[in-house]
């Protein structure tokens, strides 16, 4: 994102074949970004236990098996990788082992698979906020809330809530000279999600 508000240096990105995005769901701001500035942008999955990348736009390589456990209605659940680039395990497993179906890893985050049987990978399981009933990703707010015109940043967590369990909360911060309304912020998320 830093680059992109940097003319040079999308200028050089845009120079190379490809530029590998990693380490979260990918915000739509900084896809679109990307394409308008003419970067290529792949992005890639996985982790130390998967040998680094394994699937790369959504589709795992060659030997490499991806399922989705627990998959509510919408067909978002655990994402569980298999195959050949998996390490054995851990020398001192936590339980439950995420190595204890042999072949699998259990990763810790929350996905689904399209209808085109591509990975989305849509966050941490540990950052899920579940509020009446409901499961929010933190990161599909916050990519919402960064395309108002008027916030710069912001990050969305859960807190304690009697009745809900948790409450959705937004931290902002505003472009300079810029002071959003709350019920500003919560109409411009409320017709970009779906809030039923």
């Amino acid at each position: 994102a830093k680059a992109l508000a940097d003319p040079a240096a999308a200028a050089a990105l845009a120079e190379l074949d490809a530029v590998l995005l990693g380490g979260g769901p990918a915000p739509r701001p900084v896809l679109d970004g990307a394409a308008e500035a003419g970067i290529t942008v792949v992005r890639s999955y996985g982790s130390s236990e998967t040998a680094g990348g394994c699937v790369y736009d959504g589709l795992p390589l060659d030997g490499v098996q991806v399922r989705i456990d627990g998959a509510d209605a919408d067909g978002v659940g655990l994402v569980v990788i298999g195959g050949a680039t998996l390490a054995i395990g851990y020398r001192n497993p936590p339980d439950p082992d995420p190595f204890g179906e042999p072949g699998w890893f259990r990763t810790d985050d929350i996905g689904r698979l399209d209808d085109s049987g591509r990975l989305v990978v849509l966050g941490r399981a540990d950052e899920a906020i579940s509020t009446g009933g409901l499961t929010i990703m933190p990161a599909a707010v916050e990519a919402v809330l960064v395309r108002h015109p008027a916030v710069a940043e912001c990050a969305v967590f859960g807190v304690p809530d009697d009745r809900l369990g948790e409450r959705v909360v937004a931290a902002v911060v505003p472009v300079p000279g810029c002071a959003p309304a709350l019920g500003e912020l919560r109409e411009f998320v409320a017709q970009s999600l779906d809030t039923t």
